[in-house]
């Protein structure tokens, strides 16, 4: 089953524009056209532009795809080479989600100082303030 763009696209979840990126970054391969010069995507390519959602919606950077692709399609590939750049994404994960906490504990306490019907906001001031 061949489809258009706009079908692609709904198929894999991923928006136009995201495709026609990921197709220039060389993620995705550029698919065959018709004879009236329309992308033509065929199931592999949509599975391909699911794959990299799904690696996108995990936190992965476009390099680190990039190489797991590669490695979905190799015969040498190796769980460890693809888990040890999933380990790496956790890290980053991780990281993440501290400095999240560390925002939402200093924002709690910034909020917590104002008062309705205050004319000084103590939040702005901290804001302000070096």
């Amino acid at each position: 089953m061949n489809c258009p763009i706009g079908k692609a696209s709904q198929l894999s979840g991923v928006g136009i524009e995201t495709i026609r990126y990921y197709e220039r970054e060389g993620i995705t391969p550029k698919p065959d056209r018709t004879a009236a010069g329309r992308r033509d995507y065929d199931t592999q390519s949509i599975a391909r532009l699911r794959f990299v959602k799904r690696c996108r919606e995990l936190g992965f950077s476009i390099a680190d795809i990039k190489i797991l692709l590669n490695l979905s399609h190799s015969d040498s590939k190796t769980c460890e080479e693809a888990g040890a750049i999933g380990v790496s994404n956790l890290e980053l994960v991780r990281s993440k989600i501290a400095d999240l906490k560390r925002m939402e504990t200093a924002l709690t306490e910034l909020v917590a100082s104002c008062h309705k019907g205050q004319q000084d906001c103590p939040m702005l001031q901290e804001l302000f303030s070096d």
